[in-house]
């Protein structure tokens, strides 16, 4: 086993992934606590369909770099989605099923139409379950990964305070003077980053595991927010190196791999939980 991966390591595009798979991980379980705690959860699958539907029509557009288009788009979107879930007349969860359906099936339709690709299922099935896009790194796509991260941590970091308080009290935030929309803002652009980030490690469809189930999983052990933050960033990132490994040494596809993995986690910290009360 120690020889196979030895083997797989002198590949750089091998290398890549695990470089990318770290720090996506990393930076997704960041705001994982905080959509948890603020019942926003969805909106990883809300942003990761309209990144589909970014994917989709950059395809049509033979674009030789997808990330140019996705990324700005998805933040325009988690922008709406912010703007429009504050609507009276269309909540939260109503804005989120209604722009990712819509642009999960634009997406789609745009494909079957345009596409000139011999093989349009497997590429459907590469972008929303992430089989090999990850492997397929090249070294501009993973310094753009690595600019991108640094930029969502720093931000987190300098923000951290900010964040901490409209996550637990967004009214009393704004009654003390803090500028609530612009953090919840912040959140939304640094959550369309990450979703964008994600996509080429487990695919659309699994990107809300990848920025949940850390979360979920420190918070059957842990109760502070900076703690169950640090154990998310833990548990994310040793769930991600794990599931590479084992993708690659059983061939398993990655971003289904590392779901699993979570899920197992998962399991295990709810039953030390349920063992701690007893």
């Amino acid at each position: 086993m120690i020889n196979t991966l030895i083997h797989y390591f002198s590949f750089p595009f091998v290398r890549y992934a695990f470089i990318v798979g770290v720090l996506i991980s990393l930076c997704s379980s960041l705001l994982g606590v905080t959509l948890v705690l603020k019942r926003f959860s969805f909106i990883g699958d809300g942003l990761s369909h309209v990144a589909f539907g970014g994917i989709c029509i950059a395809a049509v557009l033979n674009l030789s770099n997808n990330m140019y288009l996705v990324l700005p788009l998805t933040v325009l979107s988690a922008i709406l989605l912010l703007k429009t879930g504050q609507n009276a007349k269309i909540k939260g969860d109503a804005s989120i099923a209604l722009i990712s359906v819509s642009s999960l099936a634009i997406g789609y339709l745009l494909m079957n139409i345009f596409s000139k690709s011999s093989n349009l299922t497997g590429d459907v099935c590469t972008t929303l379950f992430g089989s090999t896009s990850i492997l397929t790194l090249k070294k501009s796509e993973v310094w753009l990964c690595v600019i991108l991260s640094i930029l969502v941590i720093a931000a987190f970091i300098i923000f951290y305070n900010k964040i901490f308080a409209v996550t637990f009290d967004q009214t009393f935030a704004q009654a003390i003077g803090t500028h609530a929309n612009i953090y919840n803002l912040v959140i939304a652009i640094i959550i369309a980053v990450i979703i964008v980030l994600a996509m080429n490690l487990v695919g659309s469809l699994l990107i809300s595991a990848l920025v949940i189930f850390p979360a979920l999983s420190s918070m059957r052990l842990f109760k502070s927010f900076k703690t169950v933050t640090i154990c998310s960033s833990i548990v994310s990132v040793v769930c991600s190196v794990s599931g590479l490994l084992i993708s690659i040494l059983c061939g398993t596809p990655v971003g289904s791999t590392i779901v699993a993995v979570n899920l197992l986690v998962f399991l295990i910290f709810s039953l030390i939980s349920q063992l701690n009360k007893h």
